[in-house]
């Protein structure tokens, strides 16, 4: 009589799909470890680029968590003290390396008001990521870490392009920096989150177009294109805050519409 076979599993199929966004964090993580150590080093360029790429492993991990059905509780907490390390504390001691440990006891005291921003920016995100889908899911409130690790990084970003021709002061630009997005980390201010784009199928070859143009950009020009970026996202914010405050009139007339129509029915 022919028995059943085993299948022998080390870990069950779900736990399996948890691997690879979790090993894709934890990838963010080291890389973000490491730019600090290059800018232990005086190696400021490389310590850019490792907060680039470990952006790039923040974008990454969720989206192919949700792609391969491996969102996890402990994975949405381990991105989040991840994103602690890589846009919080790497790039303030980036920065202290850079210009701020000149100001003494002020530079660290603006490092530790930006970590502590980030810190509290991701507790909330994490607790208002728990609602119900609606339209502000278009919209971060304040700026997200990511973003805010790049924009603090400004100054330094533009130090290594080809605009820096006049003497910047970087003694007050940096810590003026670094308040200014501290409170938008932890403002309520609509930021545009990016996540739910939707391109119409005619338009798809413009954007891959736009994709290839800004990446072959990015390769022969990194810090210029860089610099670019983070000066047109901090002019979006303006246009996603009056973008926020028109969907919400919409909706509030919406809704208020709809309890007419509810109040005629009863009368």
């Amino acid at each position: 009589m022919e028995q059943p076979k085993n299948n022998f599993k080390i870990v069950s199929e779900k736990k399996a799909r948890m691997i690879l966004p979790n090993a894709i964090t934890l990838i963010g993580v080291c890389i973000g470890l490491s730019s600090i150590k290059f800018a232990l080093d005086g190696k400021f360029t490389l310590s850019v680029i490792s907060i680039l790429f470990a952006g790039l492993m923040d974008a990454l991990d969720g989206r192919i968590a949700r792609l391969i059905k491996g969102t996890s509780k402990m994975g949405k907490e381990l991105d989040s003290l991840g994103d602690v390390i890589s846009f919080g504390v790497a790039p303030a001691f980036i920065m202290y390396f850079w210009s701020l440990q000149y100001l003494e006891k002020l530079g660290w005291f603006v490092c530790l008001i930006y970590v502590i921003c980030v810190a509290l920016r991701l507790a909330r995100f994490n607790v208002n990521s728990n609602q119900e889908p609606s339209w502000r899911d278009n919209f971060f409130e304040g700026v997200p870490s990511p973003a805010g690790g790049i924009l603090v990084l400004t100054p330094l970003i533009i130090s290594l392009t080809d605009f820096n021709y006049a003497q910047l002061n970087y003694d007050i630009i940096v810590p003026t920096c670094f308040i200014i997005i501290s409170l938008l980390l932890i403002s309520k201010f609509p930021s545009y989150s990016f996540k739910k784009i939707v391109i119409q199928r005619k338009a798809t070859i413009f954007l891959l177009f736009g994709i290839v143009l800004f990446l072959g950009l990015l390769l022969i020009y990194p810090f210029n294109v860089i610099a670019i970026s983070s000066i047109i996202y901090l002019l979006m914010l303006p246009i996603s805050f009056f973008h926020f405050q028109k969907l919400k009139k919409q909706h509030l007339d919406q809704n208020l519409a709809e309890d007419d129509d509810d109040l005629e029915d009863v009368l």
